[in-house]
């Protein structure tokens, strides 16, 4: 064997060595692939998703989906492999990690964080519904999220509604966030809540994390309904992005007749109270997820139009949605007529 065979051979276990290693090594990007969808005017464990008390609900046929993605975790290692399957897929998408998570987010966090959004776009869902139905709807202060292990941990529970701190009026979630940290160390504080139909007090001796003094509750804006309407979804899906879709679930079914007359129509967005519509993340991996459950109609926020390049929607049609109002004008046009004109991204090219 000459010199410049074995130079050859050695140079190609070396490299063989090379890929191999870096086919174990984690790199700092995160995949995206087109998750489940979630039928909202479906049922669940045998129940309905969306619940109503005290008002008239009606259940009639047709579909309402909300839209998900597969997203790796914070911690997740994702390696080269992983990358180039998630690179060629066309209906996949892969991103830095830095434009997705913090640096120090972890999986725990990056979970916490989804659960809080979603209480409270299901809440501000229910509020942009009954708004555009005309029904008075209130601001309040709630608990979003409880913390395990720190003092509210099984004295306080999610949507209590923040009444008063120490004996002052709760406004806003910054009221409580000053109070607790206006607190001395060791000594109780005095929650007063409503707990559904009660007024609830609880003392809570704030406990230090991170040099912060904390009680372990996530306070934020909620509303006080004339009526219950909750949306039972799975807890393993978090994030806002499925709020106009819940809303427009609600909406369906706080009132007679079905809005899509038995079509299957599929969509995301994010909702305000006031029903207007904002932009998600992983855009095209939703419209595959739609067009993969034969969606006939797909609502895209109209921030999100300039990402959807490219992404092949098959037979299923693309509409544009700013509010929660026009948006529901649209599905009527198109229940009227599946062929008419409806405003789409290119109106907005």
């Amino acid at each position: 064997m000459s010199q410049r065979t074995r130079a050859g051979l050695l140079a190609l276990c070396l490299l063989a060595v090379l890929w191999g290693t870096a086919a174990f090594v984690p790199l700092p990007y995160v995949t995206y692939y087109p998750g489940p969808t979630v039928d909202i005017l479906g049922e669940d464990d045998g129940g309905e998703t969306v619940r109503v008390t005290g008002h008239r609900a009606y259940h009639d046929e047709g579909e309402l989906r909300m839209t998900t993605v597969y997203v790796s975790t914070p911690q997740e290692d994702v390696t080269l492999p992983e990358l180039l399957r998630a690179y060629f897929d066309p209906d996949a998408a892969v991103w830095p990690r830095s434009s997705v998570y913090a640096p120090d987010e972890t999986d725990e966090s990056s979970d916490r964080l989804s659960e809080v959004a979603m209480v409270s776009s299901q809440d501000t869902a229910v509020a942009a519904a009954l708004t555009e139905l005309g029904e008075e709807v209130d601001p309040i202060v709630e608990v979003l999220d409880v913390t395990p292990g720190l003092p509210a941990d099984g004295e306080l529970e999610v949507r209590d509604v923040l009444l008063e701190v120490d004996g002052t009026a709760v406004d806003d979630a910054q009221d409580v966030v000053d109070a607790v940290d206006g607190a001395r160390a060791g000594e109780p504080i005095t929650f007063l809540v409503r707990r559904g139909d009660e007024e609830v007090s609880v003392d809570l001796v704030p406990e230090e994390v991170d040099g912060d003094l904390r009680v372990g509750i996530t306070p934020g804006p909620g509303y006080d309904f004339p009526f219950r309407v909750s949306v039972d979804i799975a807890d393993n899906i978090g994030g806002p992005s499925a709020g106009l879709m819940m809303s427009m679930a609600i909406y369906d079914t706080l009132t007679p007749g079905s809005l899509t007359d038995g079509a299957h129509v599929a969509g995301t967005g994010t909702i305000t109270p006031a029903g207007d519509v904002g932009p998600v993340g992983g855009i095209q991996q939703k419209i595959a997820a739609a067009r993969d459950e034969g969606a006939e109609l797909f609502l895209v926020p109209a921030d999100n139009c300039n990402s959807i390049g490219g992404v092949d929607t098959g037979s299923m049609r693309l509409a544009r949605a700013t509010t929660l109002h026009g948006t529901l004008e649209t599905l009527a046009d198109w229940v009227a007529d599946p062929d008419t004109d409806l405003p789409t991204c290119e109106d907005t090219a």
